[in-house]
């Protein structure tokens, strides 16, 4: 039986070769948009709304200065490791099922985590948050992409996913905060169970489901080997950021990672069920976009990083005063997302938005260079969190979309979690290498014995150094970006 055919941004489709009709638009679509847009902001808040808090789990569990990372880290080894299998699971048993079994047990994993007696308990807890955040990430975009097909109206559901996706780590720093200083850490983690809650109702009722067509045929020597080498590679970027990139702990995992990745590629090649089609990577607009993302975010990153510990340690904000002056950020990502991605999107090619984004999003970063001990945030801080909300969301909105352009319905979660993966990998790339960079940046200007305002200096130094840095990768995005990415501008339904 042939395929059906798969549809480009230019051409207008109106049946499949099978003789099948493409499917009527849902009359409850926007209602599903906000269900899954519940649930994708669920996923973005926990991204950062931990990163808070964790100064004050550390004190209450009792937890030393070197294992405290590990609440962070066993959140992302699970969550970047996994999101391809969450993708393909999506496929195969129905995205609405999929979509349900992750919120309940996204939900389950936040209970056990706010409840924890210890600290092993907490890990744990984070694994299983990033495992079912790895299968709903991937099913909620993949739930868009199916069901917006109308290029007007496709461009207004990926700038809500885009803008949450986009302004949700900042309203995750606000978010934790506020939890932390005026109620507890605990709650940092509670409070993914109500969102969890009305997102899994709103779904039951709501939300079409989409039955695999064929019976479910796992490529399992394909799910070890990218999970064991997305794995491998996350844990060395996080390790890099303390140890340095030449340690042999980080030698011997990013080697390990480039084993298991290139024999991943080399097995799908041949794999009879792969888990990763090669069409879905190696198409140039979704190849396009997803290095654009990846970039993007590595690029960016650092600017959450060093802007927390910027805020907090130098200028002295508390939680939530550092959390409101992350709030910028926000309100830019969505004024990128709506009154520029969302109204250009169905008028111009995507790399129209996306090469200028990056370079505004670059020129943010670049401002941050400026950074001193004694800066003052409205002259310098909130402008480049200006510049990186409204650029970085003219990335994302229209990357998300070319990410599942012209992918068979069949594929859509595959598709998705093509591009969750890129933003994962970018992300851990990104804070690991622009860590390392203002590391050694600080030590090359005082010696760790230093008086303390010396150090301070030294610190901002590394800071602004690192920035400089992100503004070159997010320059790098926008000439990949441009040059790779062709898809003409939307005049049909996409799929």
């Amino acid at each position: 039986m042939s395929a059906p055919v798969t549809i480009s941004a230019d051409r207008r489709p109106s049946v499949t070769q099978t003789g099948a009709a493409v499917p009527e638009p849902s009359p409850r679509r926007w209602t599903s948009l906000a269900i899954v847009s519940l649930a994708q902001l669920m996923v973005a808040l926990d991204a950062t709304i931990v990163s808070i808090a964790l100064p004050s789990a550390q004190a209450a569990l009792h937890t030393s200065d070197a294992d405290r990372a590990w609440v962070i880290t066993a959140y992302t080894l699970s969550f970047g490791g996994l999101l391809l299998l969450g993708g393909r699971l999506a496929d195969f048993f129905g995205r609405k099922r999929t979509f349900l079994a992750g919120l309940v047990g996204f939900a389950l994993a936040s209970a056990l985590g706010g409840s924890a007696p210890n600290f092993a308990v907490l890990v744990g807890a984070r694994a299983l948050q990033g495992a079912f955040g790895a299968l709903l990430a991937p099913t909620a975009l993949s739930l868009l992409a199916i069901t917006f097909t109308a290029p007007k109206e496709r461009a207004k559901a990926f700038a809500v996913y885009g803008a949450i996706a986009g302004s949700g780590a900042a309203a995750g720093m606000l978010l934790g905060g506020v939890l932390t200083q005026y109620l507890s850490w605990r709650w940092c983690l509670y409070v993914n169970i109500p969102i969890a809650v009305v997102a899994g109702i709103g779904g039951w009722l709501v939300l079409r489901d989409s039955p695999a067509t064929a019976k479910p045929r796992f490529d399992v020597l394909g799910v070890v080997l990218a999970a064991a080498g997305l794995v491998a590679l996350v844990y060395a970027c996080t390790l890099a950021a303390s140890q340095g990139w030449r340690s042999s702990e980080v030698v011997t995992l990013l080697a390990a990672s480039v084993a298991l990745l290139a024999l991943f590629v080399v097995w799908e090649t041949r794999a009879a069920n792969p888990l990763l089609p090669r069409h879905i990577v190696l198409d140039r607009n979704r190849g396009g976009a997803y290095l654009t993302v990846a970039l993007t975010i590595a690029g960016m990153l650092g600017a959450f990083l060093f802007l927390t510990y910027y805020l907090q340690v130098v200028l002295r904000y508390t939680p939530v005063e550092a959390g409101l002056a992350f709030l910028p950020i926000t309100v830019a990502s969505q004024v990128g997302s709506w009154l520029i991605a969302a109204r250009l999107m169905p008028r111009l090619p995507a790399r129209y938005l996306m090469a200028p984004g990056a370079l505004v999003a670059a020129a943010g970063m670049g401002w941050l260079t400026q950074l001193q001990a004694d800066s003052n945030y409205l002259a310098l801080v909130l402008p480049a969190e200006v510049l990186l909300g409204i650029g970085t969301s003219c990335v994302m909105v229209p990357a998300f979309s070319i990410g599942t352009l012209g992918v068979d319905r069949r594929e859509a979660g595959v598709a998705a979690a093509t591009v969750n993966t890129f933003q994962q990998i970018g992300g851990s790339l990104g804070v690991a290498v622009l860590n390392t960079i203002a590391a050694s940046a600080t030590a090359a200007v005082v010696a760790v014995n230093s008086n303390e305002r010396l150090r301070i200096e030294a610190i901002v130094h590394g800071y602004s150094v690192a920035t400089g840095w992100g503004a070159a990768i997010l320059v790098l995005g926008a000439v990949v970006g441009a040059a790779l990415i062709n898809a003409r501008k939307p005049s049909a339904p996409l799929h």
